[in-house]
């Protein structure tokens, strides 16, 4: 029998922690990832105390998996929820820090696609220009694909202007084992990784393209993102390397354009379009974003940025027009406060809900 992430994790739900519970039950369990018999997974404590006397349930879980029919191979790593490593020993023992982890870097030499194997499908998302909402849809449809039972990856790829950690409400610098392979954070359903982790809120990232064609290269094969139905990359705007980098070597599935409805937004959207074309990546469809204002006084409506601009073409380029979402005081607070509106109730979280039950239904994600 071959075996897969549900048998593993019934597996694992024998195994009980030192306070009774199931391990599975704790939510501790991160990056499982099962290909060709060989599997891998983190348990992630939430602090290092806790970690600490989690070293036998670590060697238990190892053991237990690595008896099931069809497993070939077993890794298991066990870390805390500051980043710092698990000594499995050694109640007390005083602890290092983890070993150094550093993004960017010339690209490495690479034979083959820069597609992670547990990964079946990527959707970029682009614009033309900033502004336009790109990494709020982004994070949203994210969630709102999580919410619908997909197993969902964010990456932030925007490296210059990396948002997705506030937007997804983490902040802790992602662990890892070895030096190499990195840890993803969890939230709202979501994994996720960003350059925003590796650096301080304020520090710009001053990088020409070598630099960042390796931190791509790392985000894209060095994070154990575990088995995923979708993984969302939110791009940074316009046409450079990055976005070029990613359909180039990752196996893109089709990219997903946003725009407002505004003539400037759409001469930059078309040159997005374009170079997406160009690079033979399927465009899914387009989303107008900030399509239009209803005062929450008076309930009258504004067509702010113009009406229609990207219905239309989608239209005249005969692609899927995805849907047109209105400019949301709800939708911005909720991205400042790390917890993406489509995870709550209302007209913008059915908005999502329903844009992402068409990406479901076409087989897209």
């Amino acid at each position: 029998m071959t075996p897969t992430r549900d048998t593993i994790l019934a597996a694992l739900s024998r195994l009980t922690l030192p306070d009774g519970t199931a391990l599975t039950d704790r939510d501790l369990i991160r990056a499982l990832s099962v290909t060709d018999g060989k599997v891998s997974f983190v348990i992630e404590a939430p602090n290092a105390e806790e970690a600490q006397r989690l070293g036998a349930v670590r060697d238990a879980a190892e053991a237990l998996v690595k008896g099931l029919e069809g497993v070939t191979g077993v890794t298991v790593a066990l870390t805390a929820h500051s980043g710092k490593p698990a000594a499995p020993a050694a109640p007390a023992a005083p602890r290092g820090e983890p070993p150094s982890l550093k993004i960017g870097g010339h690209a490495k030499p690479q034979q083959g696609s820069m597609k992670p194997a547990s990964v079946q499908r990527i959707l970029a998302v682009g614009s033309g220009k900033g502004g336009v909402g790109k990494s709020t849809v982004s994070s949203n449809l994210a969630v709102a694909l999580a919410r619908q039972g997909r197993r969902v990856g964010l990456l932030d790829a925007d490296i210059y202007g990396p948002s997705q950690p506030r937007m997804m409400g983490v902040s802790k610098r992602p662990a890892s084992p070895d030096g190499k392979t990195i840890l993803p954070l969890h939230n709202h359903g979501v994994t996720m990784m960003s350059l925003g982790l590796m650096l301080p809120e304020e520090k710009a990232v001053v990088w020409r393209g070598p630099m960042l064609m390796g931190a791509l290269q790392q985000m894209m094969t060095q994070v154990a993102w575990g088995d995923l139905d979708v993984l969302i990359v939110d791009l940074p705007p316009g046409t450079g390397d990055v976005a070029m980098t990613l359909c180039q070597k990752s196996e893109v599935t089709g990219a997903i354009i946003v725009s407002t409805p505004q003539d400037v937004a759409l001469l930059d959207a078309r040159k997005a379009i374009d170079m997406f074309q160009t690079l033979k990546t399927p465009i899914l469809g387009l989303i107008e974003n900030m399509s239009g204002y209803v005062c929450e006084n008076c309930g009258h409506e504004a067509h702010i940025f113009g009406e229609g601009g990207v219905r239309a073409e989608a239209a005249r380029l005969d692609v899927p027009f995805l849907g047109a979402l209105p400019i949301s005081l709800e939708t911005r607070v909720a991205g400042d406060s790390g917890t993406p509106v489509a995870m709550g109730e209302g007209p913008m979280a059915e908005a999502y809900a329903t844009l992402a039950a068409r990406l479901v239904e076409g087989g897209m994600a």
